[in-house]
């Protein structure tokens, strides 16, 4: 058990800033081809995946957190969207059925709010339209499923008993596997240093950030996520854009 303590720190201290940093301006534009060739342009994953762990782990000792916490409190103590009310995400622009916009977004659940941001499912839907939409959104969101379950088959610890562990360990053990996963993911590929090139938009975008950033920019971009006239207008635009691909098919 010590061995293994000192194992888990020592990764999450070597690796961390390499294997769990941000998305790039390459990672983005990756994640970008992937959403538009599942049918959703302008989709940067499943926001679920980033929660799921806060919601399972035994006394959401992942983040060592106490309380109750579920989808919404754990949005609003996440850090998901803080890089682009801060201005230094990666640039995102997508057209779908004819509009324009300027954030990408994630799949999500009922509970989840109405931000331009995340995308839900449609409510008792009725039409074919937002039947299918409907379906195709549950059926992307599965990936979190899928992830975790990919992480419990190569690890064998995070699938056992945990009442043994502390809080501080607990962390350690899952941001290890977390990193050790990333790392075979990126062997696969060939490795972290190599380029890969993906067509999106035309050409890749060059991110500025100013460290002074004016308070009111952070308000205007905040304003801007919880849109929701915008949030519908793009669940909108993706039932038309889903069903017009299924009719295509």
């Amino acid at each position: 058990m010590v061995a293994l303590r000192k194992f888990v720190q020592a990764v999450v201290l070597l690796f961390s800033d390499e294997h769990l940093r941000a998305p790039t301006v390459e990672d983005t534009a990756r994640l970008l081809a992937i959403g538009e060739q599942r049918g959703f342009p302008g989709m940067l994953g499943n926001i679920d995946c980033m929660h799921w762990v806060w919601k399972n782990c035994p006394k959401h000792a992942f983040f060592g957190m106490s309380g109750s916490l579920n989808d919404i409190n754990v949005l609003h103590r996440s850090n998901i969207f803080s890089r682009l009310t801060d201005g230094i995400a990666p640039p995102v622009s997508y057209i779908v059925n004819s509009n324009t916009y300027d954030m990408g977004y994630y799949l999500g659940d009922g509970i989840y709010p109405e931000w331009v941001t995340i995308v839900k499912p449609i409510s008792a839907p009725r039409e074919n339209k937002s039947v299918h939409f409907s379906a195709m959104q549950a059926a992307v969101r599965k990936d979190v499923e899928r992830t975790f379950g990919v992480l419990q088959s190569r690890f064998t610890i995070i699938r056992g008993p945990t009442r043994v562990w502390d809080q501080s360990t607990l962390h350690n053990i899952m941001i290890t596997c977390v990193i050790m996963h990333n790392m075979i993911i990126e062997d696969e590929r060939g490795g972290a240093d190599v380029e890969e090139v993906y067509d999106y938009m035309g050409e890749k975008a060059i991110v500025h950030h100013d460290p002074d950033q004016p308070i009111l920019q952070y308000v205007e971009v905040t304003e801007a996520i919880r849109n929701q006239a915008l949030h519908h207008q793009l669940r909108d635009d993706l039932v038309e854009h889903l069903w017009s691909r299924h009719g295509a098919q």
